[in-house]
């Protein structure tokens, strides 16, 4: 798949945005402060229907304005699917997908999807458990967008329990949630650990091929005792040890336990890499986490968009021509840049100026 058409109005630093993409590589040029990830962004939103810079929609939406517009060309192998998408600053978003309204946004999942590989990705690695937590659901997502709709109802689920449990409700009145929490807290947990049995073993041949010092790995550390990829069981599970634990989850008003709780633990060695790891090993950890989860999505028949923002000037040789390399296969990479001469030099597509909003092709 790839994108023949970006459209922004009131988007950040763009008034008004019409971008024609092409197959291939495309580069976006500019000083940062510029907007070229504001271009990324827009685009990982269709993806994933929020920011990975901000945790509300209010900061894409110009000042001045109440919405800001999103549009977009998919070409897909069997047809051209158009999406548009209408983020409101104090009320909820709308979205069509072939100029008809959508039911509910979950139906725009599936129909993006994208790779994403930047310097933060370092906090993958040295960052909190959430980092990593949103690593693998995203991934999920983009694997089977389903479970997009069992995220959201298990994070909907934990809120109002928790809300209940600040209020030191009786046990009565948490019984509905709790069943909530373990159910989709059990599916979700059954398809992190499916997802990480074949995820793994990709991961591992990726960070062997960048580095054969140590070997690499990951485990799942999860807030039950025997985490399963049945869903029941995962289910009963955390409703026996809700149960054990409820007085303290009271006394603290929080839910204790759940995959919002669970960590990847990344290993090299006999090492966590957190804690241990050197700055390079810990960039090729994150570089592998990546470069698998797009060999991953290619193996079982996705073609997602690979977007490179501001990362080669971060990357030694050795691990910019792993990027190079997956580029090149990729249908359609985008790739941001703020000097032209981080841009390897085995990289040429089409190249646009971005600068104060503006974006313009290079002649």
């Amino acid at each position: 798949m790839h994108l023949s058409l970006l459209s922004l109005k009131n988007f950040r630093s763009y008034a008004d945005l019409e971008l024609p993409l092409k197959p291939g590589i495309t580069i976006f040029l500019g000083r940062n402060g510029e907007g070229k990830t504001n271009i990324v962004e827009s685009i990982l939103y269709l993806a994933f229907l929020s920011s990975h810079r901000t945790a509300t929609d209010q900061p894409l939406v110009q000042l001045g304005h109440s919405s800001a517009y999103v549009r977009s060309k998919i070409q897909q192998p069997d047809r051209e699917v158009i999406v548009e998408l209408e983020i409101n600053a104090d009320k909820a978003n709308r979205a069509r997908i072939n100029q008809n309204p959508v039911r509910s946004q979950k139906e725009l999942f599936g129909l993006v999807q994208c790779v994403y590989f930047s310097p933060e990705d370092l906090d993958l690695v040295r960052g909190d458990p959430a980092e990593r937590r949103r690593f693998i659901d995203q991934l999920l997502i983009l694997r089977s967008p389903r479970l997009a709709g069992v995220i959201t109802d298990y994070e909907r689920a934990v809120r109002q329990r928790n809300s209940l449990l600040k209020s030191r409700a009786g046990y009565s009145s948490l019984e509905s949630w709790d069943q909530q929490v373990a159910q989709f807290g059990g599916e979700i947990v059954a398809a992190r650990l499916s997802l990480l049995a074949d995820f793994e073993p990709v991961f591992t041949e990726v960070y062997k091929e960048i580095s054969e010092k140590k070997p690499a790995r990951i485990t799942y550390k999860c807030s039950i005792d025997n985490p399963s990829t049945n869903p029941a069981t995962n289910t009963a599970e955390l409703l026996a040890k809700m149960a054990e634990i409820k007085g303290q989850e009271i006394e603290r008003g929080l839910t204790l336990i759940g995959p919002h709780r669970d960590d990847l633990v990344l290993h090299l060695g006999d090492h966590f890499v957190k804690g241990y790891a050197s700055h390079g090993e810990s960039w090729s950890v994150a570089l592998s986490l990546k470069l698998a989860s797009y060999k991953l999505l290619k193996n079982e028949g996705s073609s997602p968009i690979l977007i490179l923002d501001d990362v080669f000037s971060e990357l030694d040789e050795e691990r910019r021509d792993q990027l190079v390399e997956l580029s090149r296969s990729a249908e359609q990479t985008l790739i941001t840049v703020a000097v032209e001469s981080d841009l390897p030099t085995e990289l040429s597509g089409e190249v646009f100026f971005v600068k104060s909003g503006n974006v313009k092709v290079k002649v």
